[in-house]
């Protein structure tokens, strides 16, 4: 049976999830801001207004799009800005990644957390600049506000309370988006953010999961799913003409029979 016969299989499943439940009172103080002051992110295209518009309706968001379109950024702003909302319940960001995207993760030095750090560092410049000082990320570590999990130590989690932020789900094998949807605990909301033309499983047993998980998030209340483009593209000019001509390319000598990419 083919991934995507087994994942409409889950479908029920994942609805009874992401039915919306009902709010709980926190048992807990709230926690210490540490006089970290986040600035303020306004949307810059259509479709980061549209995911700023979903998640502050409590909806789950699949953020999938090329790269440069500031994906991941905004669902950190986001997440950051709901965790320093007084009246959220939310007491942490949870950072959720494949550390190893082309599964040679044996070929860096160190043990297996020293090599996790390698994959924090994009993480910890964007907390940096969002709150305008180098040690902003240590600091909401240290506070266990945030958090950096691999795929490898989900296992037997539940993430209650939190805003989960999976980041370059292209590179997660349908097997590892399952077991990451199924931790989602009360009151957490989870942001999806990646780009199926940008995965580095290309092996028959390492296949890229994205786009049969986000066919049957289609059909899961609360899900939205937004498409970014050319158009939403936030870096320089140059990115945007480099990824044009890239596509461009590909199209003509590398896919010229696959019509799911014109």
């Amino acid at each position: 049976m083919s991934d995507l016969g087994l994942a409409y299989q889950e479908y029920d499943f994942y609805e009874d999830i992401f039915e919306k439940p009902k709010r709980i009172k926190r048992k807990k103080e709230p926690i210490q801001k540490f006089q970290l002051k986040l600035r303020m992110v306004p949307a810059k295209t259509p479709n980061q207004q549209l995911v700023y518009d979903y998640f502050e309706q409590e909806n789950h968001v699949v953020l999938h799009g090329l790269a440069g379109t500031g994906k991941t950024f905004i669902s950190l702003y986001l997440a950051l800005d709901e965790l320093f909302n007084k009246k959220s319940y939310k007491d942490k960001v949870v950072i959720v990644r494949s550390v190893v995207p082309t599964r040679e993760m044996g070929f860096l030095p160190g043990s297996e957390k020293e090599k996790m750090k390698t994959y924090e560092i994009p993480y910890q410049a964007m907390c940096n600049d969002l709150f305008g000082r180098g040690d902003a990320y240590e600091i909401l570590k240290t506070k266990n506000q945030i958090e950096f999990m691999s795929t490898s130590f989900l296992r037997g989690t539940t993430l209650d309370d939190c805003i989960i932020i999976v980041d370059e789900a292209q590179n997660l094998t349908f097997h590892e988006l399952d077991s990451i949807i199924t931790r989602v605990g009360v009151n957490s909301q989870i942001l999806f953010c990646g780009d199926c033309g940008q995965t580095d499983l290309d092996k028959p047993w390492d296949q890229c999961g994205l786009d049969p998980f986000m066919t049957i998030l289609d059909n899961v209340n609360n899900f939205e799913k937004v498409e970014f483009s050319y158009d939403d593209i936030v870096r320089s000019g140059l990115v945007r003409d480099y990824l044009i001509a890239k596509d461009e390319y590909l199209n003509e000598t590398v896919y010229p029979h696959d019509t799911t990419r014109h």
